[in-house]
């Protein structure tokens, strides 16, 4: 059965109910922090290679807010969820939605962007990233 809810997720533990790991969280923020400090330039050359790793940094910090608050989620799927169902976030879920679509184009199919659709998957990473590590700092401090 297809995920379509976080509760389905839940039900197909494609997300499961642990003990918060708040050290586990730090690292992955920091973690998240040393990729994107690895990024000199974006050009046409590299603008995939530039937005996956943006996106990598992104989903590390979604797998921190998610541990932090008690959960290991199995999918970047159910990530979204967690943002739309759990935090209310449809904002941030429709972005995490795009860019997780054109990432899976990219890994999966090969597909890549063209220089002006990648800069601005990655100005959207760069966007969802900062809010959602304003909504882990909250949890973590």
């Amino acid at each position: 059965m297809k995920d379509a809810s976080w509760d389905d997720c839940l039900r197909n533990n494609s997300a499961k109910k642990v003990s918060q790991d708040i050290q586990r969280a730090k690292s992955l923020i920091e973690t998240a922090k040393d990729r994107i400090s690895l990024i000199d330039e974006i050009n046409e050359k590299n603008c995939n290679f530039v937005f996956e790793d943006y996106y990598t940094s992104v989903l590390e910090v979604l797998q921190a807010l998610v541990i932090s608050r008690g959960y290991n989620v199995l999918n970047h799927v159910c990530i979204g969820y967690y943002l739309r169902d759990v935090l209310k976030r449809e904002d941030l879920f429709r972005v995490f939605d795009d860019i997780r679509y054109k990432r899976n184009s990219l890994t999966y199919y090969g597909s890549k962007m063209d220089f002006d659709t990648a800069k601005s998957a990655i100005d959207k990473c760069k966007d969802i990233f900062l809010t959602c590590l304003k909504l882990c700092n909250s949890i973590l401090k």
